[in-house]
């Protein structure tokens, strides 16, 4: 109740922001058609972000209340089940450019987390860190999630080298399959990559070439200092994680527009990990892979996009560590259909498997690894269950079959509405998870019937609405009923309200 509560208050602010924001501007309006001057705190902002002709700056708050039930546990009878959380991220950034074509950019992020039911987070629980989940407010750190400097045009070529500490995402628009995130500990509060990049424009081939290097380390202050604590504490004797181990990787990725209304995308991924936490990997990933997106009628698009990996990876086999060698395979598909009516209608097909282990092939690893793409690319929810099924790792999503259809419309200006429907499956049943380690926190046998395949039925409903530049907000709700691929058959929910703010 006290989550739903938040998220009206939320949208009740957002309203009266917007109604006091823009009500002097829609009575100017309606008295003259050309556009008004900008107000005085439009003009005061834009002074501001922009004070000298080599510095720019900005800033945003995200303040975002999210209860949850049942999509941890995978169960309604455990302690802790429901998740009531509020999480304020601000941040600010600024871009020097003291020469043309170089820029120095940096970030500085936080994201305290206030619990209003004891915390699932091993972080923030009762000395020992064995002890009772806490309530109150999660200080945590801050940390720079931007510090690089760029160069473009570099050598009078269609060339720019980004190096330090960069977002880096490939693939369809908010649909970034396998490279997004490199901190999926701390969930969407960064999601940066330490890294070396170089892009290539070859416009005379209509093609743009990619190198990337990088080394991600498992802990935040281990390359730059955190501001306050984010090591071992009485409380959290084993610090904070941006994720379970250390990852070096490289990344060479290519994209053509040849093809009339067609892209056409290849890439070669190499990851390789060294556990740093229990929980964590020892492999070396090597992953090939191909996408084609395109337009081929006037009302249609649609993306495929499929992926081969080899290589290998220590798996503890029953209490004994063993090297097994990787065989696996995903791939997505989206195909989607625009009215381009007045509201904006649009429907699609969506479709994505990722392999799961054989459990009856002891020499290989068949678990497909969705790489640096452990964030919430079509469920906020899904990406919890994950953590009893994958040794405590959020969003480590394999061993899936889904399918549905999406609708999105636009009922009013600046709002949008989406439905989306999934079939959920499992390609093999979680006996690797019983096999792995019996004692690894998160890996909970009892909650799997090892004797179905159907993980659920899922839905998902979003509404946004942006009052203004400065000011959007959103409502978003997710469902899975479970299916025989678990043994309790409980109702897993999310609900999240959120308002953002834009300096």
């Amino acid at each position: 109740m006290k989550a739903i509560a938040t998220l009206a208050i939320l949208s009740l602010t957002a309203a009266v922001l917007h109604a006091q924001t823009n009500a002097p501007a829609a009575k100017a309006a309606a008295a003259a058609p050309p556009p008004a001057a900008p107000s005085a705190f439009e003009k005061f902002t834009q002074d501001t972000k922009k004070p000298t002709d080599w510095l720019t700056w900005d800033g945003d708050l995200r303040v975002r209340n999210e209860y949850f039930n049942n999509a941890i546990s995978l169960t309604d009878t455990a302690v802790g089940h429901e998740q009531d959380v509020i999480r304020f991220r601000g941040r600010l950034w600024a871009t020097a450019t003291p020469v043309d074509g170089l820029s120095f950019n940096t970030r500085l992020s936080a994201e305290p987390r206030e619990f209003l039911k004891p915390s699932f987070a091993s972080s923030f629980r009762s000395p020992p860190a064995t002890g009772s989940g806490r309530t109150g407010m999660e200080w945590r750190y801050g940390i720079f999630d931007i510090l690089n400097l760029k160069w473009t045009n570099a050598f009078n070529q269609p060339l720019s080298i980004t190096a330090g500490r960069q977002d880096i995402m490939f693939g369809d628009y908010y649909d970034w399959w396998l490279v997004l995130d490199g901190t999926p500990g701390d969930g969407s509060w960064t999601f940066f990559l330490d890294s070396v990049r170089v892009s290539f424009d070859a416009k005379e081939l209509k093609t743009k070439f990619d190198l990337i290097a990088l080394y991600q380390s498992a802990r935040p202050g281990d390359w730059l200092p955190t501001l306050d604590n984010s090591g071992p504490t009485t409380s959290n004797p084993s610090g904070y994680g941006l994720t379970e181990q250390n990852e070096a990787g490289a990344i060479l990725y290519a994209s053509n527009k040849s093809l009339k209304n067609t892209q056409i995308d290849g890439y070669f991924i190499y990851k390789g990990d060294s556990k740093e936490f229990a929980n964590g990997d020892n492999a070396d990933i090597y992953t090939l892979g191909a996408k084609v997106t395109g337009t081929p009628a006037e009302h249609w698009q649609y993306s495929v996009e499929g992926a081969y990996q080899f290589g290998t990876k220590e798996d503890r086999i029953l209490g004994t560590f063993a090297e097994r060698d990787i065989r696996a395979y995903g791939g997505k598909l989206k195909a989607s259909y625009l009215f381009k009516d007045k509201l904006n209608n649009q429907v699609s097909l969506v479709g994505e498997f990722l392999s799961g282990d054989d459990p009856n092939t002891t020499g290989t690893d068949e678990m497909f690894d969705v790489l640096w793409g452990r964030w919430p690319r079509w469920s906020e929810l899904y990406i919890y269950s994950y953590i009893m099924e994958n040794g405590g790792k959020i969003a480590q999503l394999n061993n899936l079959g889904r399918i549905g259809p999406s609708w999105t419309l636009s009922p009013i200006k600046n709002m949008s509405l989406s439905v989306m429907y999934n079939a959920l499956f499992a390609p093999e049943d979680p006996s690797r998870q019983r096999d792995l380690n019996p004692a690894l926190p998160g890996v909970q046998n009892n909650l799997f019937s090892y004797d179905g395949n159907f993980r659920g039925h899922y839905l998902q409903t979003v509404l946004k609405h942006t009052f203004n530049k400065h000011l959007n907000a959103h409502l978003w709700a997710e469902f899975v009923w479970e299916g025989d691929y678990y043994a309790q058959r409980d109702m897993m929910s999310f609900l999240r309200g959120e308002v953002y703010l834009t300096w």
